[in-house]
């Protein structure tokens, strides 16, 4: 089964990091291209730039932004066999993120997402 994780951009680069994906709209407040490291920068895979501010990490509304954001994901079909793909041949994929909060964020959710797809590897 290919292992999905999700990590803060801010977070030192790690080799055992695999496949390391941008999943964020916008690029990193503050952060260079060569810090960063990202093999890719998928913004297709972010949510939309509405629903991520009507979200606005209000834990209040995660169930609601997480069933959004899932049928966003699905309208992206290409984009996420293309990113599976790539993270099977890699054998691990890492979601960089710039979210705050590392247990309520779309990466978090894109993760759940994706391991509906990979969980009978």
């Amino acid at each position: 089964m290919l292992d999905i994780h999700t990590k803060r951009v801010y977070e030192i680069p790690d080799p055992d990091d695999g496949l390391r994906v941008l999943v964020d709209r916008v690029w990193p407040r503050g952060m260079r291209k060569d810090q960063v490291q990202a093999d890719a920068w998928v913004k297709d895979l972010a949510p939309s730039t509405g629903l991520r501010k009507w979200f606005g990490h209000d834990r209040e509304r995660w169930g609601a932004f997480r069933d959004d954001y899932f049928k966003e994901l699905d309208a992206q079909r290409e984009a996420v066999s293309g990113i599976l793909g790539e993270a099977r041949q890699a054998g691990k994929l890492t979601l960089l993120f710039a979210a705050r909060d590392p247990q309520c964020n779309h990466a978090v959710a894109l993760q759940e997402y994706l391991r509906q797809f990979v969980s009978d590897d």
